[in-house]
Formats: structure tokens, C-alpha cells, sequence
């Protein structure tokens, strides 16, 4: 929210400290200032008022209230003038639980005209649009006490019923839920479908207003409006936000409604409206209030004790301190020795507890004041011996050279169905030896690219049967695949907290071998495009060495063999020595096809004929 520096200094009597110093008092004790800008000669403090205090910090008299008990600086004291209203014939009639309280005034002969400069430059320092003086007005309230407000037309509302022995209307507001189908036009000429679910504010024919969130356009204040009613009322925040997202209408009342706000701050919304009105239009003539309050906010207490609070802040807090923070927010209470009760103001709908009241004193006093001590906790950890049998035989695993994988949950068929599977498969697995046979298949054709001769993997998961679950491993290779209980894998038994020992030592939870725990590596992203392995044998006379033939294939190959050459046979016949070397061929951008590499295979066979007694098998 933007707050103005001038504003702010309408509260109070005595020089507010310089911006810089009303912004270090603001960040430390209650909000974050994101930005402090210098507008003519004003300053705006762009401040982040967080979703708990919304309801009584997103208007300017909130932020005073802050500052006035951060820098012990006192509230000025309003003053109305007084007035004498007139009999009124208004009618409001609340027919939704989702309407907790409806004010509203008529206000005959105005002059719909421009602002008067003071309040133009108040709204437009905040980067508010001046419109005219009466939405001015509204907009002024709203962001001075943070409790949005409208006006119609009184004029335009339908019907005109005239009482007898009387020349004035008798106008009805509604406050009801829209009917199915219902359609309105926002003043922002936008046509709104509304449901069942939807507030509206209506007269007996049309619909005047989405409640809380905008006005529409049947009773829209223009230059030639005469008379207007001033609506000011407290909506359901959760009606009003889901009724916002649903029409994709977001406004700066919808943003004070949705966080939810007193009721009772809507008599002084009201006042000040009034007063605004009367100022800039002289000849106007106030009616009196018809204010419809079925169930009042009732008055809450708050108890909590000096102790516990410091106990829970780590901080020595004394009786005085808190009683000097109590009065500097005007908070009425009362105390014996370190039990305290307030009385809740109104607009603090955040403070339910005795937490509450400790993060309220710990901000007040400031942060910096809390010891950096951690606190003695006597806690003697016991060890999951499950997840220690696991660590021990992953470890075990590990270091006999396989790999861990993990396989799917779900299977075709098993003991146990799901009521609902995010794929085809609908049952839960009863084994891992399944999904490992699986993966090793997979890997197995992959491991050209691995660089590996033996594919050895391994598992540890639950397996669902009827009885219940178990805990099981499986680990295998091409050739077979064991699968056992993880209490089977790691018998025998050990004493109740004993991690499994293997070799008489104990087996560390973390893996700590070279090339896991450690190293300087640098990840690079595989491809995503298939590999090619391809196979070269050559002949060369004895005492050629294989690193001279993997030489030649080294400057032949180019840059599209990403593993090799790799040397995986050789032997001697005939005074002759054979050597078999592996290429793994890979794009970074594109399948490879057979042309391209046989060219790149050619290449390679010619480079090896060149050689006296060399020949490619």
C-alpha cells in the first residue's frame, strides 16, 4: 500500500520524525517498506502490509496507529461539526447472512464537480485518478481509514414511491443474494452473469451494485446527479473474494473486504463521508442515518501472563513494560501482578491469544532485544532401526558394487486394487523381483553408453500383500535376481538400538567412498536423442601396442562418439595380436542415422589400412 508522509502528519500534532526515520521505525517494528519516494514535496512509503494485519493497516489511520506507538507520539483528537439531519424516508432491508452491517444516508442538493485541489493531491500522491469530488470523497475515506464506500444516485432508483403527506421519496435498498441467471453492468461498462452465490445491492427492480466489489451502472454518479445515498457496510470476506475471482474483478475495496474489517469502523466511515460532502457541497442537506446492525461484534477479552511470555520470548519482561506498551496502543486493561486481561479494540481481529500477545510486545519492544541463546533441550534421540537396517544394507550393497533403482508401485496384477490409479495399472506390487527384471533389461541395453561390462542393480521397498506390508530387497544381474525380507538381509539379530554391523564394524548411514562423497565434478546434461554402438577389430603385427590403435581411431572418429574407444577383447594368433575396441555414438541435437556413421566408420578402417600389416577383421 502507498502511504503518504503528509497525510500521516494529519494525525498528530508534533513533527513526525524525517521519512527516513518513519521508515526504520516501520521496517523494525511492524512492516516491510519496500520502496521510499519523493513526490513533490511529499514522501510515499510503498509499504507491504501482510494478510493478518490487513484488516486494520491498510488505510492511513492504521499506519498512524503504528507509528504513534513505535515513536510514543499521540493521536490527535477528531473533531466532527455538529449537524442537524433531517427526517428520512430511506429503506434498507438486509435479506443475505452474508451482510453484517448496512449504513446508509441521503444526502440531497450536491454539485457533482471537480475536487478541491487539497484532495486531488492527496489522491494523486498515492497514484490515485481524481474522478469527481463525491468518488473522491469515497476514495479519500477508504484510504484514510481503510473502510470502502459508495454512492448512488438517488434519483435513478426505481420505484419512486411518494408517502402520503409527504413530497420525499421512500427509496428501498436491498442486500440480497443475485438470482440465478441475474445480469448487471459494472460502471467500467463490463456485463457480469451473476449466480445464487453472488451479493448484490438492488433496488426492487434492478440490481445497483456487486456487493463490496463494484458499482454498477443503472445508479452511476454523474455530473448531473442532484441527490445521492451513501452506502457504507461491512460483507463476508470470503463471499466477497470468491464472488471477485469468479467475475475477475479486483478492486482496492475488494482487497480492504476480502481480509475482513470491523463492523464497527463504519459509523466513523460514515461521519467522515458526510463531513467531506457538506464541505465541498454548501448547499447540500443531510438526512439522517438508517443503520441496519443485526448482530453486533461483540466485545472480546484477552488474558495472558508475564511469565509465559517470557519464558517463550527467552526475555526478562517486566509488568512496567508491558503496561507502557498496553497504553501507548490505547488498550484498556487490567492487572494482578503478572496476570493480565485486555480489552480487544475493535480493529484488531488478529489478537486471539496469549502467542499473539508475545509477538505483539516482542515487536514493540524490538527484535534486537532477544538473546541469541539456544535453549537446553534434554533430548536423547533413539534410532529408527528400520531406516538403520536400510542404510547398512544399501551401504553393504553399494560397496559389492551394484546400483540402487527404483521401480514402480503399481503393477497389472496382485493381491491389492486401488480404488483409483493415476495410469492402467491398478494393483500394488506383491514383489520387487518384477520391476527389477525389468530395469535390468533396460539397462542392460544401455550400458555401452554406461561404460559398463556388468549391469548389477538393486532395490529396497515395500511390497503390499494381504497381511499387510513388508519391508523387502531384491538385487541381481543378467543372470539370476534374490529377493529377501529386509530382516532376512540383515540377519543375524542385534541388540535393540544397534545400527547392523558388518566386519565387526559399524556401517555409516552415508555413503563415504571416492567418487560419491566427494570430488570436483562438473554435471553435464545427457542426451536426449538414442545412442549407437559400434564395434572395430584389427589385426596388427606383435608389439603393436592397443594404445597405437586406439590413437588412430581417436583422430579418425570425430566428435559424435561420446564413449571410446574402449578396449573390451584381445588375443594372439599366428604372430598376430587382435584388439576390439567399443564406440558409442550420441547428438546433442539430433538422431544419428546408419549413413552418418558408417561414413565415420569408413573413415576409420581406411586410416587403419594405411598402416603396413594392419587389417581391419
Amino acid at each position: 500500500m502507498k502511504v503518504s508522509y503528509n497525510w500521516l502528519q494529519n494525525y498528530f500534532e508534533e513533527k513526525l520524525p524525517e521519512p527516513e526515520k518513519v521508515s526504520e521505525g516501520v521496517i523494525f517494528h511492524s512492516f516491510e517498506v519496500e520502496e521510499m519516494e519523493k513526490v513533490g514535496n511529499d514522501t510515499i512509503f510503498d509499504i507491504k502490509i501482510l494478510p493478518d494485519r490487513a484488516h486494520d493497516c491498510l488505510s492511513h489511520f492504521g499506519i498512524a496507529k503504528e507509528i504513534s506507538a513505535i515513536f510514543r507520539m499521540k493521536l490527535k483528537e477528531k473533531e466532527y461539526k455538529t449537524f442537524e439531519p433531517e427526517q428520512t424516508n430511506l429503506k434498507i432491508e438486509i435479506k443475505s447472512d452474508k451482510c453484517l452491517r448496512y449504513m446508509g444516508r441521503i444526502v440531497r442538493n450536491i454539485k457533482v464537480d471537480k475536487s478541491p485541489d487539497w484532495l486531488k493531491e492527496r489522491l494523486e500522491t498515492i497514484g490515485q485518478k481524481s474522478i469527481n469530488n463525491i468518488v473522491d470523497a469515497a476514495n479519500f475515506v477508504m484510504f484514510d481509514l481503510g473502510q470502502p464506500i459508495h454512492c448512488f444516485d438517488l434519483d435513478k432508483l426505481f420505484p419512486r414511491t411518494v408517502l402520503e403527506n409527504s413530497k420525499k421519496d421512500s427509496p428501498l435498498i436491498l442486500i440480497r443474494q443475485a438470482r440465478e441467471g441475474e445480469k448487471m453492468t459494472t460502471l467500467d461498462n463490463r456485463e457480469v452473469k451473476l449466480n445464487p452465490l453472488n451479493m448484490v445491492i438492488a433496488d426492487e427492480k434492478n440490481v445497483l451494485a456487486l456487493a463490496g466489489i463494484k458499482g454498477g451502472k443503472i445508479a452511476e454518479v454523474t455530473e448531473d446527479t442532484k441527490n445521492i445515498i451513501i452506502e457504507v457496510a461491512n460483507f463476508n470476506p470470503t463471499n466477497v473474494r470468491k464472488t471477485s475471482k469468479e467475475v475477475n474483478i479486483f478492486t482496492d475495496a475488494v482487497k480492504r473486504f476480502e481480509n475482513d474489517l470491523s463492523p464497527e469502523i463504519v459509523n466513523d466511515a460514515m461521519n467522515d463521508m458526510s463531513a467531506l460532502v457538506l464541505e465541498m457541497c454548501k448547499g447540500a442537506t443531510l438526512e439522517e442515518v438508517v443503520d441496519v446492525y443485526k448482530k453486533k461484534q461483540e466485545k472480546r477479552k484477552l488474558s495472558f501472563n508475564i511469565k509465559k511470555i517470557s519464558k517463550r520470548l527467552g526475555l526478562d519482561v517486566s509488568i512496567a513494560t508491558v503496561e507502557d506498551m498496553l497504553k501507548r496502543f490505547g488498550v484498556l486493561y487490567k492487572n494482578t501482578g503478572d496476570d493480565f486481561e485486555i480489552v480487544v479494540p475493535d480493529m484488531r481481529l488478529d489478537l486471539k491469544t496469549e502467542e499473539d500477545m508475545s509477538e505483539e510486545i516482542i515487536r514493540i519492544l524490538g527484535y534486537e532485544k532477544l538473546k541469541e541463546k539456544l535453549p537446553e533441550i534434554n533430548w536423547n534421540p533413539k534410532m529408527n532401526e528400520t531406516y538403520a537396517k536400510i542404510s547398512w544394507a544399501r551401504n553393504k550393497l553399494l560397496n559389492d558394487g551394484y546400483s540402487e533403482v527404483m521401480t514402480y508401485s503399481f503393477c497389472n496384477k496382485g493381491e491389492i486394487e486401488v480404488l483409483a490409479s493415476a495410469s492402467d495399472k491398478k494393483f500394488l506390487r506383491t514383489n520387487l523381483t518384477d520391476g527389477l527384471k525389468e530395469s535390468l533389461k533396460l539397462n542392460q541395453l544401455n550400458a555401452p553408453l554406461l561404460e559398463m561390462n556388468e549391469i548389477k542393480i538393486f532395490e529396497i521397498g515395500t511390497i503390499f500383500k494381504r497381511g499387510g506390508e513388508e519391508m523387502h530387497i531384491a538385487y541381481g544381474d543378467k543372470k539370476n535376481v534374490t529377493e529377501v525380507s529386509l530382516e532376512e538381509f540383515t540377519s543375524p539379530p542385534r541388540p535393540s538400538g544397534t545400527p547392523p554391523q558388518q566386519g565387526g564394524e559399524e556401517i555409516s548411514p552415508h555413503l563415504d567412498k571416492e567418487g560419491a562423497g566427494g570430488g570436483n565434478f562438473k554435471f553435464k546434461m545427457w542426451s536426449m536423442f538414442p545412442f549407437i554402438a559400434r564395434d572395430i577389430a584389427v589385426w596388427v603385427p606383435e608389439g603393436i601396442k592397443n594404445e597405437d590403435v586406439e590413437k588412430v581411431i581417436k583422430n579418425n572418429m570425430g566428435e559424435l562418439v561420446i564413449r571410446g574407444p574402449e578396449l573390451f577383447d584381445q588375443f594372439k594368433k599366428d604372430g598376430k595380436t587382435s584388439y576390439a575396441f567399443r564406440l558409442v555414438f550420441q547428438s546433442y541435437d539430433r538422431t544419428l542415422t546408419d549413413a552418418e556413421i558408417n561414413e565415420i566408420m569408413t573413415k576409420i578402417t581406411n586410416k587403419i589400412k594405411e598402416k603396413n600389416g594392419w587389417q581391419v577383421r
